[in-house]
């Protein structure tokens, strides 16, 4: 059997990265995101309108419509379009 150090998995990801569009990096990027559970702070941002929702424990989804899906802390269904929308993960 061989084993494959993190290291050499990591390099292989970022070499792969590399040769992506911009497009298929960020359709990667959310494809990550939704087999991931954790914590979460989405933004959208769009002109003077800012909103923010905190996901606790949860996932952030997408769809071939243009949105995201979640479930904010407060167990509020949410759904935000892709565009003008920033995902990132926080700490707790």
């Amino acid at each position: 059997m061989i084993k494959i150090s993190p290291i050499t998995c990591y390099l292989f990801f970022i070499f792969t990265l590399a040769g992506c569009t911009q497009d298929q990096q960020n359709q990667l990027s959310r494809k990550v995101v939704e087999l991931l559970d954790g914590n979460y702070r989405v933004t959208y941002a769009n002109g003077p309108t800012e909103k923010s929702w905190v996901v606790k424990n949860g996932k952030v989804t997408t769809s071939e419509k243009g949105y995201y899906y979640f479930w904010d802390e407060h167990k509020h269904y949410v759904q935000v379009p892709v565009e003008n929308t920033f995902i990132e993960e926080i700490d707790n």
